[in-house]
């Protein structure tokens, strides 16, 4: 029999963090973060990351497992992810998934059979030389139908480095385990108001000094707008690019296209649970994960 997988999904400042937790707890389970950024030390309020406190004592992995400005990709994460869930399965635990990134969530939960090739430098360095939006126009051309976000460098400079390389697909789905999926949203305009009270929060925090302490310790700003989101446009602001209302005013924006993409990304998947969040959400998630555990 497969090993069980409890996976939680949801947008940024959806309470999926603190939900998971509240339900690991329950189960005697352990949590893999499935966060694109949050693999990185030192990125934790841009990236949101949920703090030692908000742990409550329950084991988190796949946070701080590299140094910014290292290269990380989907099937780093999905080796690591996997090494962790074993692990998990191992000590007699139950493995919680829980993030927004939804490709890095599938790669796991769905087992997407990838290619083992590196990045050729060669290849990389000549992209580098290029725009986002002519990036996006040679991707278009060789794949016409392609999905990637076009505003989203990184990933539309991997995909036409995987092109390259002639690994022009993912070769197929073989999942390890049988997966409980839940959805966490909110209305839009409740969604959007936490984004704006939580962004905030942020920057009341430190999120500004967080960006500014890696520039000077000579984390590449290339590489700190590549994360998007927080991470491009404090470095903007402190670059000179724009000044704070506007950051702020941009940002919070940029915040809430994202949330809808990653939505749209989650409502693709019929097998998602969308828990009710107005109402008791972890009574609701808990009597899903009994039934599946049992059966």
């Amino acid at each position: 029999m497969k090993p069980k997988l409890i996976v939680i999904v949801g947008t940024n400042a959806s309470g999926k963090s603190s939900l998971g937790v509240a339900l690991a707890r329950r189960f005697d389970g352990e949590i893999v973060s499935a966060d694109s950024r949050q693999v990185y030390r030192g990125m934790d309020l841009g990236s949101g990351k949920i703090t030692p406190e908000e742990m409550a004592g329950v084991p988190h992995h796949l946070l701080d497992v590299r140094e910014p400005g290292e290269f990380f990709s989907m099937a780093d994460f999905q080796r690591l992810a996997y090494e962790a869930i074993d692990g998990i399965v191992s000590r007699g635990r139950v493995p919680f998934l829980v993030g927004g990134t939804g490709l890095y969530v599938d790669a796991v939960a769905d087992g997407y059979i990838l290619s083992e090739k590196a990045p050729d430098p060669a290849v990389r360095e000549r992209l580098e030389t290029f725009t986002t939006e002519e990036l996006y126009a040679m991707l278009r051309e060789r794949e016409p139908e392609t999905e990637v976000d076009p505003r989203n460098r990184h990933r539309v400079m991997r995909r036409l480095e995987k092109l390259e390389a002639g690994d022009d697909h993912i070769a197929g789905r073989e999942s390890r385990f049988e997966v409980l999926k839940l959805g966490v949203t909110w209305p839009r305009e409740v969604l959007k108001a936490r984004i704006d009270e939580r962004l905030e929060r942020r920057m009341r925090a430190g999120m500004v000094e967080e960006v500014r302490r890696m520039l000077e310790a000579g984390v590449s700003p290339v590489f700190l707008e590549k994360l998007g989101l927080e991470y491009k446009y404090l470095t903007w602001y402190l670059t000179g690019r724009m000044g704070e209302g506007q950051m702020t005013e941009e940002l919070s924006r940029a915040i809430k296209r994202f949330a809808k993409r990653q939505m749209t990304w989650f409502r693709r998947d019929p097998r998602i649970h969308w828990l009710d969040m107005s109402g008791d959400p972890e009574s609701e998630g808990a009597e899903l994960i009994e039934a599946f555990l049992r059966s």
